[in-house]
């Protein structure tokens, strides 16, 4: 049995222990005026799933790899906009068909959240073929950047940049991806010194695995299972242009070690690199955290460079009711939270997800508490 099927067993019996807890009700949005095909509202009679602690920011789309930044004061997110496509599903994510972004933004959390409209469509970027997944944001330049993975005309997934005046879009694309890029999941950082750093990249669908000669290989592994007793693949990490357009630094491979210092393997599932990367920073420390994509943890490794080797700490957030799981960490007013989606309110349908946000904390050593994103 491969790794795919058994990823596949766990959510449906993940899905079938939950129909023994009760279920929950979505919070009213504020802003109900796009409510449509792919709306939450004939779902909102959800069969018993396990009880939320926390809500889905909205409720009238879908929304899924939240990327939560604060820009003067105000928190902005910027999800991928799940639809329903009717696109048959594959172990590639082809059922993960979005075209579009739209920005939420809220004061507070567990205020109003405001929906922004589309931002980005598409039809609007020159190279997209297809699937506009997990984005990120940046301002620099006095300049907003949105960037996003799309599959080009061929099929081969890139990172592109679109650019903006507000935070909130609409973002015009430039006319090419970044050149270098490739695979998934930008997440962008920077640093005390000024200094921006792109993560990226994501295994299988994300097609990572077949980038590892540093050109696509066509015929590659659609997985990453034949080489389990060897070093996992490993994110990628470029430094920014200053005008945070293109790389001013050749790709190179993140290193993920177990805590005597060796590389963790293909084979380890439960640490090793998935996708969703996402890169902050607390009392001088660097926090990498991702998801282990098929054992569904959202885990982390700390280092003292934005280029790592990190070191693995353990896990941040249990698995979700749904496949996939993408987080992003901020800090607001002094405190951490923790953002990420599950598929409660689709009935656990893997391609419609929502967002939601949760406290994070840390201990005196600055490991993070584990957090379940249900009641027990």
């Amino acid at each position: 049995m491969n790794i795919a099927t058994q990823g596949r067993i766990y959510s449906l019996l993940f899905a079938a222990i939950t129909l023994l807890f009760t279920g929950c009700q979505g919070k009213k949005t504020d802003d109900d005026s796009n409510v449509g095909k792919d709306s939450l509202a004939a779902d909102s009679a959800v069969k018993k799933l396990p009880r939320p602690v926390s809500e889905p920011l909205v409720t009238h789309i879908y929304t899924a790899d939240p990327s939560a930044h604060v820009f003067n004061g105000r928190i902005y997110i910027y999800p991928s906009h799940d639809i329903e496509s009717n696109t048959p599903q594959d172990d590639e994510g082809g059922h993960f068909d979005m075209k579009d972004y739209h920005v939420l933004s809220m004061d507070s959390v567990g205020g109003k959240v405001t929906d922004h409209g589309v931002a980005l469509d598409i039809k609007d970027v020159p190279w997209a073929g297809r699937q506009m997944w997990a984005p990120d944001a940046a301002y620099k330049n006095g300049k907003y950047y949105l960037y996003f993975p799309a599959k080009d005309k061929k099929d081969v997934f890139h990172i592109g940049v679109a650019t903006s005046s507000s935070p909130t879009g609409p973002f015009k694309a430039e006319p090419n991806y970044i050149k270098g890029s490739y695979s998934i999941d930008p997440a962008v950082f920077t640093d005390t010194d000024g200094k921006s750093y792109m993560y990226f990249g994501g295994i299988w669908g994300g097609q990572l695995q077949r980038w590892t000669n540093g050109n696509y290989d066509s015929a590659g592994s659609k997985t990453d299972l034949q080489k389990d007793s060897l070093p996992a693949i490993g994110p990628r990490v470029a430094l920014m242009s200053s005008d945070m357009l293109s790389f001013a630094s050749p790709v190179r491979e993140i290193k993920i070690l177990d805590p005597e210092g060796k590389p963790l393997l293909g084979g380890d599932h439960d640490r090793r690199f998935f996708e969703a990367a996402w890169m902050h920073k607390y009392n001088g420390k660097y926090y990498f955290s991702y998801s282990t994509g098929d054992t569904h943890y959202i885990a982390y490794a700390t280092g003292s460079s934005p280029y790592g080797p990190f070191t693995y700490q353990g896990v941040i957030l249990n698995p979700v009711v749904g496949w996939t799981n993408h987080h992003s960490i901020v800090e607001i007013n002094g405190r951490w939270y923790l953002f990420y989606h599950d598929s409660v309110f689709s009935k656990d349908k893997t391609h419609l997800r929502t967002v939601k946000v949760t406290e994070l904390k840390y201990r005196p050593d600055g490991s993070i508490e584990t957090l379940d994103a249900y009641y027990k």
